[in-house]
């Protein structure tokens, strides 16, 4: 076991690890649609290739034609053998009790978004689908139609596929936004077709979902790193609160001990969202949390001794400020060295060269924070 100077131990590390992990919560997707319209590829496309490993998953009941596979922060429900007719009744009906047996649950475990998938080169969308789309809604789940497999070159449509589109959202049918959402999720070299259409769509799903599922979802889609980005800051914003509860000392930094498992559970919720593997996160997260701990303390000691009232009962609202400020800056900071790793900066993700992610850390923490100490130094008149 290790322990950081800023008091975080290894094992307190992990058990803070698994305690964000549970917080975050898992984003359930029912994915429906005939068998060969693409599915799988627009989910692997998505959620990366790691979801095609888990494979169709388990029956949600024994002999059921409902299937789920959970990989980390993703719940995928998908079915084997889809036809319409009487198996899209017995899915039907599936889906409703599952519905049903889920509602006094856990947010996580509810399903939270249906995609109903239609194949653009088929041309044809039956009446029986429209009904089952129209039960679908009725379940009170948002449903999406994704016509998959739309060709474009240049961001110019096949005119055939758009004619089909119209074709769908003449329906009328009771989807997200009232139209399909046109995708292809490869493109085809061959042919000169663009991949398209699949962050549009995950975005969209995201504004859909349940507030409570969309840090889950956020972290287990892989093709929008703004979208990890907003629901970082959304952990790191109430990280900052709660330190600067904790921080409101009249002598700043007094109580660094009890912020530093705030701003570690920050970090850790943080690598969950942009998918930095556990160990690789603890080993950079804990040395690069401490050297910023102790620069932190340099730089806000230096700081506050230009801002009038510091150190005194009166300047608790000042301490309470630094101690935001902070944790905002480790947050926002580790946030963006995250992105680094997941772009190869610091080597694989198996072998990181801990050095330079801790200096590339206390770089980009440096300038945000102090940036935010003078900025509450103009505003105190020192």
């Amino acid at each position: 076991m290790t322990t950081s100077d800023a008091g975080v131990d290894e094992q307190e590390a992990r058990r803070q690890w698994a305690e964000e992990a549970a917080k975050i919560g898992r984003f359930n997707l029912l994915v429906l649609g005939k068998t060969g319209v693409g599915k799988s590829t627009l989910i692997n496309a998505i959620f990366g290739q790691s979801v095609a490993r888990t494979g169709i998953g388990q029956p949600v009941t024994t002999g059921s034609r409902l299937y789920v596979a959970n990989a980390g922060s993703l719940g995928l429900y998908d079915t084997r053998g889809f036809e319409l007719g009487a198996t899209s009744a017995e899915i039907l009906a599936e889906v409703r009790d599952l519905i049903e047996s889920k509602r006094t649950a856990d947010a996580s475990e509810h399903i939270h978004v249906a995609y109903y998938c239609v194949r653009a080169g088929d041309h044809r969308f039956e009446p029986a689908e429209a009904d089952f789309v129209r039960k679908l809604h009725d379940l009170g789940l948002p449903v999406f139609l994704v016509l998959t497999q739309v060709h474009a070159k240049n961001g110019q449509y096949r005119p055939e596929h758009m004619q089909f589109a119209q074709y769908l959202y003449e329906q009328g049918l009771p989807v997200y936004l009232g139209r399909p959402f046109l995708t292809a999720a490869l493109p085809d070299e061959a042919l000169g077709y663009d991949a398209h259409g699949v962050r549009e769509l995950v975005d969209a799903t995201y504004q859909a979902a349940p507030e409570a599922s969309q840090m889950a979802l956020a972290a287990a889609q892989v093709v929008d790193r703004n979208l990890k980005l907003k629901a970082a800051k959304v952990r790191i914003k109430m990280a900052a609160g709660l330190a600067a509860s904790v921080g409101a000392a009249p002598i700043p930094f007094s109580d660094a001990a009890l912020i530093v498992p705030i701003q570690t559970g920050m970090m850790a919720s943080i690598s969950q969202i942009y998918q930095v593997p556990m160990d690789a996160s603890l080993a950079a997260g804990l040395a690069a949390s401490t050297a910023a701990t102790n620069l932190g303390r340099s730089l806000a000691a230096n700081a506050l001794k230009m801002i009038p009232g510091a150190g005194s009962v009166a300047g608790s609202a000042v301490s309470a400020s630094v101690a935001s400020s902070f944790t905002l800056a480790m947050g926002e900071a580790w946030a963006r060295v995250c992105g680094m790793m997941l772009d190869g900066k610091f080597g694989p993700l198996e072998h990181l060269d801990n050095g330079n992610v801790r200096v590339a850390f206390l770089e980009e923490f440096k300038g945000l924070f102090s940036s935010s100490l003078d900025s509450l130094r103009r505003k105190s008149g020192g």
